[in-house]
């Protein structure tokens, strides 16, 4: 039997006491003075998580909800968009696109693949009238880290804008917009943000602005001009999610407090930990080599039913993992290592998969998988993370 529940999923993840004290306090009132100081305080600490100078507003939604924003606000029906599928939610700016009147060019990619930028510079060479790029930084579907810094530099000084899906990145692994060319940075709480669900966070650079203006947005409850207005007055433009602001102001003091180095230095340790671990139990890795921080995607044997593992693993272990979606649902599983989890809540899922395992199919694993996790961790810290894409 287990005394503890280990949520290591894709999101949301696991919440830290001090966040959880805030999100406990007393409602204030979102028109209030006591709300604008919270307002006031949250917003130099989100334009050094994004690593920006531009505004980052605060949206009651979902990140799916500040997908939608984004691309309702920044282009006109008709314009041409480069969407970059490389998982379910590459899919879903595709769909967000085309339910807005856009015409898309997909980029889809294999499973576990990475788009390249030569890829995307070869799409923008034939459609020279592509208004943007959309792509994910972290396509957790799949465990795959795109290359954004690789795209901004391709993007920059053109008339293309480089939308970015952070939701799985921000807090998590490097994405500075300013330094990185990105246009449109998005990102939602309930993954490195260390929050519940049900708060997005969006900025744009002064040229999406520029653009923001040329299309006059008509979306009633998305309308980032008038919510950037809000945002001066340290206000939203409706009802805010008050207690999930205050919980993000201090999750804001962790990450000042920690340093994003020291974050983004546990988060790559994290990852190759389990990555090692995952290895010497004999499965084989969905990302080869552009693989997300945060994530580990695993692919499985045939005949192993991903489905029973993940029971066993949350009935018998308290861990609860992921299954893949779509197609892989039953043949990949994964496991999140994001925000606030640490060494041992890794070695205690790596545990939990080799059982689950062993009761799916006879598995025989190596008796060293949790000695290589550990190594494999030190061995991170000791050598720092990388800048760009791993």
């Amino acid at each position: 039997m287990f005394n503890k529940l280990r949520l290591l999923t894709p999101g949301p993840t696991p919440i830290p006491e001090d966040v959880r004290l805030a999100l406990a306090r007393d409602m204030i009132h979102h028109r209030k003075a006591d709300f604008k100081r919270v307002m006031e305080r949250i917003q130099p600490g989100l334009q050094h998580l994004f690593g920006t100078r531009e505004q980052v507003l605060p949206l009651s939604c979902s990140g799916t909800g500040a997908m939608y924003a984004a691309v309702t606000n920044l282009f006109a029906p008709g314009e041409k968009v480069v969407v970059v599928e490389g998982g379910k939610f590459g899919e879903r700016w595709r769909e967000i696109a085309q339910a807005h009147g856009l015409r898309v060019v997909s980029l889809v990619q294999e499973p576990g693949e990475a788009v390249t930028a030569a890829a995307v510079g070869e799409a923008l060479a034939m459609h020279a009238d592509a208004r943007a790029v959309l792509v994910q930084a972290s396509e957790t579907s799949m465990g795959v880290l795109h290359p954004v810094r690789e795209l901004g530099a391709l993007t920059n000084g053109s008339n293309t804008l480089l939308v970015v899906d952070g939701i799985s990145a921000v807090g998590i692994s490097p994405c500075p917009m300013d330094q990185w060319h990105i246009d449109c940075l998005l990102t939602g709480s309930q993954k490195g943000l260390m929050l519940p669900p049900g708060l997005a966070l969006l900025s744009l650079s002064a040229r999406a602005w520029d653009k923001v203006r040329d299309v006059k947005p008509a979306n009633f409850y998305f309308n980032l001009l008038a919510e950037r207005d809000k945002n001066l007055e340290h206000q939203t433009l409706f009802t805010s999610p008050v207690n999930l602001l205050q919980g993000l102001a201090a999750g804001l003091d962790l990450f000042r407090t920690q340093g994003l180095e020291s974050v983004y230095r546990k988060q790559w340790a994290l990852t190759k930990m389990t990555r090692a671990g995952v290895r010497s139990l004999g499965l084989d890795l969905l990302a080869k080599t552009h693989f997300t921080w945060g994530l580990t995607s695993i692919k499985l044997g045939p005949g192993i039913d991903g489905g029973a593992i993940l029971k066993t693993a949350a009935d018998s272990y308290g861990v609860v993992m992921a299954g893949g979606q779509g197609d892989l649902k039953k043949s990949v599983i994964r496991v999140g290592h994001m925000g606030h989890v640490d060494w041992s809540d890794v070695l205690a899922g790596l545990h939990a998969l080799k059982m689950g395992l062993t009761q799916a199919g006879g598995y025989s694993a190596a008796r060293s998988y949790l000695e290589d996790a550990l190594r494999a961790y030190e061995e991170a810290l000791e050598g720092g993370y990388p800048g760009v894409e791993a």
